[in-house]
């Protein structure tokens, strides 16, 4: 089944189309990665995808409903969720009320004003779990402005699982971070369960390699070819728009 699809996507502002005719159709609990040059317009599909821009043409659906017209936060309560290449963290907040916050963001009493988060015991028991499998319960009363660059990128994908979603989108999630953190940060991904569909733009091959089940290549918004990595490292034409190299 598809848990997302793209239907001649296309997204203009004023005479230049940043995404043009995009159609890409993406299995449940797959590994895909988007890559291509700067520009190629990665992010402006994931911004697409969640509803935080809408398309000048085409159709999105999630798991065969079609969302074009359904805004970003619907979008979340039918299972989808994202990290961002510039973090979406509150900063000045602890490390266990950014994700008890998210936690409840999707709970039917998130409206509820007159009863204390404490009320809510199940609320707490998510958040340890949750931040103990990141390896930042020991970090949960620091403030996330405190924590390592390493570690909000940890905090940023906690606070995302948090909803529990069926399709989670990463952009850029290792940008940044030394090969140790990168590859410490690779593993935990590769840890989650297939019951979460994963969409990953990614300028780092090595990661994309090492995590991608299938590839789609943009590049000047549109898609210039799609495989496995085996079929794209062979691809001349990736290999001379991408990675610089001719012939």
């Amino acid at each position: 089944m598809e848990s997302l699809k793209s239907e001649s996507v296309s997204k203009r502002f004023g005479s230049l189309y940043a995404v043009q005719n995009v159609s890409l159709s993406i299995g449940s609990g797959e590994r895909r990665a988007i890559i291509g040059p700067n520009g190629a317009g990665k992010t402006t599909l994931l911004n697409l995808f969640t509803g935080q821009l809408k398309p000048s043409a085409g159709r999105i659906y999630m798991f065969g409903q079609d969302v074009t017209a359904i805004p970003e936060h619907q979008r979340v309560h039918l299972g989808l969720a994202r990290t961002f290449q510039v973090m979406n963290l509150i900063f000045n907040l602890s490390v266990l009320d950014n994700v008890l916050l998210a936690i409840q963001a999707v709970m039917p009493f998130r409206f509820g004003m007159f009863r204390s988060q404490n009320a809510y015991s199940n609320l707490s028991e998510e958040a340890q779990m949750l931040l103990t499998q990141w390896g930042l319960w020991e970090r949960r009363k620091d403030l996330v402005r405190n924590l390592s660059y390493g570690e909000q990128r940890r905090m940023e994908l906690a606070t995302a699982l948090a909803s529990k979603p069926n399709i989670l989108l990463l952009d850029e999630p290792t940008s940044g971070l030394s090969e140790a953190e990168a590859a410490s940060f690779v593993a935990m991904i590769r840890g989650l369960g297939r019951d979460t569909t994963l969409v990953i733009v990614e300028h780092d091959m090595d990661v994309v390699f090492e995590m991608a089940d299938y590839i789609t290549v943009l590049h000047y918004g549109q898609v210039i070819v799609e495989g496995t990595k085996e079929e794209i490292k062979a691809n001349s034409k990736v290999r001379e728009v991408y990675l610089g190299e001719e012939g």
